[in-house]
């Protein structure tokens, strides 16, 4: 059935995810469990050609992220056309590959903005978070942004390991200079999802850093604005997800795979279109992909008459397929939910010693494509292979991600 487009807002942001390839093996990763599978990321052509076609269609951020974008040796190339179009350019980085060379050229080619992660304030957390030894090349990193006058934004994605450092992460923001503060406690899907035992906070501890967050924004003011971002499980209602399904942004995953939010590939039964089959105008107004979940005719109760449900639209349809099984579901953060037992059930288990001191999984390539392996050999747990597609491919033993 063709669709109404006059209802259909255009995208205004942009993320284009342009490669998997990633030097970091960072515990809390979101990209997919299965990013080592078979695929071929676009060549730089075609991403000058989504930002054509994106840019007609009225986007005006770009986000350019990974893995890691600066291991795109086109990365200057496709920021100078995205200049030219007329897109503000955030770049989403660890600073893995940042020269002065480099960040010289990406200043002259239009980039506007640069968020750098960190992983923690102490050089042994932030190593062993990312299974490398980064630490000192992020804070040269740090001082190249203002050297070459970009806003200082850090990143810091919080979880039990770190969040009790959360007074000396803030301390070396404010040493550094930086501007904007993000300190997002770990959303569990991906890779977090995966380690969502060893990583989710107690609530004494959220509060904790919740008060020296706010200790610091008094004393700071707008010197140094901090962003502090609630974990869902410590929640009763749940976010309105990318701001609704299909409504504001657009992902183009590293091989032309266009997605209302960066881990809906995982969503059963759904079939995202690729920009190398479509035009991106086509996908956002008229795949079924994304319309799958626009509106409210697709809700089951409590949501289709809840009261509240404009506020968030009955939350996200990834977080309600990996906890109950159906992305038609109300997501369990919210209390009104039949499911809602199993937030309380996590939150609960995490803080059972023999739980949390498991094992971390890291994010690599081996990993990931083991993990590939288990659930075509039917070894994964039920709540594990619901992250992955259905049918994903391994690529090759230390094969370079994203070429097949």
């Amino acid at each position: 059935m063709k669709q109404n487009n006059s209802k259909i807002n255009p995208p205004l942001w942009l993320l284009a995810e342009i490669t998997y390839r990633c030097p970091l093996s960072c515990v809390f990763c979101y990209n997919p469990v299965d990013y080592a599978k078979q695929h071929s990321e676009l060549t730089t052509s075609e991403w000058i050609k989504v930002l054509r076609e994106g840019r007609k269609m009225g986007a005006a951020q770009l986000g350019l992220s990974g893995g890691e974008p600066l291991l795109r040796n086109d990365l200057e190339e496709i920021v100078s056309e995205a200049h030219k179009l007329g897109y503000y350019i955030n770049l989403i980085t660890s600073g893995i590959g940042m020269t002065e060379k480099r960040i010289k050229a990406l200043k002259k080619a239009g980039l506007d903005h640069i968020q750098l992660s960190f992983q923690d304030s102490t050089k042994e957390m932030n190593d062993f978070l990312s299974s490398t030894k980064t630490f000192d090349l992020k804070k040269r990193v740090a001082n190249l942004i203002k050297k070459y006058d970009y806003p200082m934004v850090l990143n810091c994605v919080l979880h039990r390991l770190n969040i009790d450092h959360i007074e000396e992460i803030l301390k070396m923001a404010e040493s550094m200079g930086a501007e904007f503060v993000e300190l997002a406690n770990t959303q569990f899907y991906s890779w977090g999802m995966l380690n969502r035992d060893q990583l989710l906070p107690t609530e004494k501890q959220l509060k904790n850093a919740e008060k020296i967050t706010h200790k610091f924004r008094d004393r700071l003011g707008n010197k140094m604005k901090l962003f502090f971002i609630m974990p869902d499980y410590y929640s009763v209602r749940p976010k309105k997800c990318m701001n609704g399904w299909g409504n504001v942004f657009v992902t183009v995953q590293a091989d032309g795979t266009v997605l209302p939010c960066h881990v809906a590939s995982m969503l059963p039964g759904i079939e995202f279109e690729s920009v190398k089959n479509k035009s991106l105008n086509w996908i956002w107004y008229e795949s079924p992909g994304f319309n799958k979940f626009r509106g409210d005719d697709w809700m089951k109760e409590p949501c289709r008459s809840c009261p509240e449900k404009e506020n968030d639209l009955g939350g996200c349809r990834c977080q309600a397929f990996m906890l109950t099984g159906d992305a038609n579901e109300a997501d369990p953060v919210c209390d009104k939910s039949p499911y809602h037992h199993k937030i309380n059930e996590a939150v609960i288990a995490s803080q059972k010693p023999k739980n949390f001191e498991k094992p971390i999984v890291f994010r690599t390539d081996k990993d990931s494509r083991e993990i590939m392996h288990k659930r075509d050999k039917g070894q994964l747990e039920l709540k594990t292979s619901r992250l992955l597609e259905k049918h994903s491919k391994p690529s090759k033993n230390k094969s370079r991600v994203g070429v097949v």
